[in-house]
């Protein structure tokens, strides 16, 4: 699914761009692609036993999956890091924050393989980004910010495209339709940690929030993490 010139949607099983077993589901986070002249972007991973679906996608946009030079991770759970061992072995390099790359790395409850009755495949994360740092890739800006709450590797990237404040957010906001927050299940999940992510997270304007799962905010997306962190102070304290 092409979201902006260049910009692509390419896994999700719960808008059934890929399937993992069952419809709508949770198992396979959405992917993101990227496409610049010096290779193509990669944002999260997906679950790994749909890769080939997101390669085919791929394919229908002329998308060469061989061309995919890095891959950035939103935070460790299965079903947007599975695939990263699949996509390590093609030579793509990965980018997370510190958490993100010691779960992987070591494949621990972080990764969640128990909620998916699967086992974790290791792989290494090749540049690690902290809190409020800037990296450049392929003349794009990509800004860092970590989240944590939903897990404490939850980070989210901004960058500026097509004349657009676009967030990379991963699982901080819950789909639209099917509840606020990021599942609570995870080892690390932290209810204060994340209302203090929310409230920072409320202060930045963005144009698109390309979700972890589900639908995508074209529309003040700001609004919606205001209304996610009103019901945190809500519910949670």
């Amino acid at each position: 699914m092409q979201i902006l010139k260049n910009l692509y949607q390419v896994g999700g099983d719960l808008n059934g761009i890929t399937f993992d077993g069952k419809d709508m589901g949770y198992n396979d986070g959405n992917t993101y692609i990227l496409k610049r002249k010096e290779g193509l972007i990669m944002f999260d991973a997906g679950c790994g036993d749909t890769m080939d679906q997101i390669f085919e996608n791929m394919k229908y946009w002329l998308l060469n999956p061989e061309d995919i030079k890095f891959c950035i991770l939103t935070h460790a759970h299965f079903d947007h890091t599975g695939g990263g061992h699949i996509l390590k072995q093609k030579g793509v390099s990965f980018i997370s924050i510190k958490e993100t790359a010691d779960a992987v790395s070591k494949g621990d409850e972080r990764t969640c393989p128990y909620l998916y009755h699967k086992t974790f495949k290791q792989f290494k994360v090749d540049k690690i980004v902290s809190d409020r740092e800037k990296f450049e890739l392929f003349g794009i800006e990509f800004e860092v910010m970590n989240l944590p709450g939903h897990s404490n590797g939850c980070t989210a990237y901004f960058f500026n495209y097509e004349g657009k404040k676009i967030v990379i957010s991963g699982d901080i906001i819950g789909t639209l339709l099917d509840g606020y927050h990021g599942w609570s299940g995870s080892i690390d999940f932290d209810k204060k940690k994340y209302i203090k992510s929310l409230l920072k997270f409320s202060k930045i304007d963005t144009d698109i929030m390309l979700a972890g799962h589900g639908m995508i905010y074209f529309h003040k997306p700001k609004r919606r993490v205001e209304e996610a962190l009103n019901l945190a102070l809500i519910e949670w304290r």
